[in-house]
Order: C-alpha cells, then structure tokens, then sequence
C-alpha cells in the first residue's frame, strides 16, 4: 500500500484527489494539510510513502514545504502538482527535493501513475514541464539580487526608488535591469515582468 499525504489549502481539491486515491486497490491517503507548516507537522506525524504537495499555499508555501522535509527526511519522495508552470518553478522545485512535477490539469490516471513513480523513486514530469525546462536549457538565470530588482519594478518603482530601497547607486540598479533584460529577451521592463511571471521567477 502507497501512503499518501494530501497538502493542498483547497479543501474541494484534496476531496477531489482523496476519493481519485483511495479508489485505488494499492495507494491510500493517510493525512490531510492545508498550508505547508501543516504539510511538515503531518509528514513527521506520519512518515507517508508519499506526499502530494500544492506549491501556492499559506503559511509556508510548498516549495518551503518541500526543503523542510527533505532537510529532515533526505529520501522523502515529494510530488508537486499546481496551478503553476514555468521552467524556473520547475527547476526550483525538482532542485528543492520533489521527485514529479504535475499540473492540475493532468489528467487522473497521469497523476496515479507519478504517485507510484515517486513512491519507486522516478522522476516524472508533465509534458507541459519537461517543455518548459528543455526551451530554456542553458540559459542563465536571475541572481537572487536581480530578482529583488524586478520584484521592486514589478511594483510599480523607478530607478530612484529601486535604488533608495535597496541602499545602491542609480547605475547599479541600470546595471542590474539591463543584465535582466539581456537574460531574459525582453524589450523593456514591463516586458521582463510579464516574462518573469511566466516562467515562474516571481508569483
């Protein structure tokens, strides 16, 4: 039997994957979690086989979920399945610890068969991810500083603002919005943004 922990703050979603799971003659859901502090408190509760893991959560989100229970279980086999695609969310959460990465709009039988994969200990990905990832193959990513950059621009500041929040130079906030511009393709700032949210750098 696959034990499985459902974490998911919708409580109609974790309905609907309690019944699709429990039908199941080898897999059973053992433990419920509405946010991702609940997730960790449940999972060392119950030590599942599995956990099926939302990434947007309160609390704690999923993929801060995911890096606590791997902290404190290494062989944990963690599956992501979100509203959510995104080559970088992708990257972030398989390098965080998950084993398969669904969207919610696979289909049940694709969400059975990564339960039993991760439970095997195989990755699996989404068609939708594994594109995702392979369209973006060795292009660089945002540092972390970049990211507070576009994050800031994102809400609306300026250069001056940017570089008063974050205690810098007008020129290196010029610096660093032409760097993301160059890593990202886009043609201007309003341009990145909309990128970033795409691929999933920023939620």
């Amino acid at each position: 039997m696959i034990r499985v922990l459902l974490a998911d703050d919708h409580p109609i979603m974790r309905d609907g994957l309690r019944s699709s799971i429990d039908a199941e003659p080898d897999m059973e859901v053992v433990g419920e979690a509405s946010d991702g502090e609940q997730a960790l408190d449940r999972y060392r509760e119950l030590l599942p086989d599995v956990a099926l893991l939302d990434l947007q959560m309160p609390n704690a989100d999923g993929l801060q979920a995911i890096q606590a229970i791997r902290a404190l279980y290494p062989n944990a086999c963690l599956v992501v399945l979100t509203t959510y695609p995104g080559d970088a969310r992708v990257r972030r959460a398989l390098e965080s610890g998950a084993l398969a990465y669904l969207l919610k709009t696979a289909n049940r039988a694709d969400m059975l068969a990564a339960i039993r994969a991760a439970a095997a200990g195989r990755r699996v990905l989404t068609r939708e991810a594994a594109q995702d990832l392979h369209a973006h193959e060795g292009h660089e990513l945002l540092t972390p500083r970049e990211l507070v950059v576009l994050r800031l621009v994102a809400e609306g500041n300026g250069n001056r603002g940017i570089a008063q929040a974050l205690c810098i130079s007008e020129d290196t906030v010029k610096a660093r919005m032409k760097s993301i511009l160059d890593k990202l393709g886009a043609e201007d700032r309003t341009h990145a943004v909309t990128i970033a949210l795409r691929r999933g750098f920023m939620d």
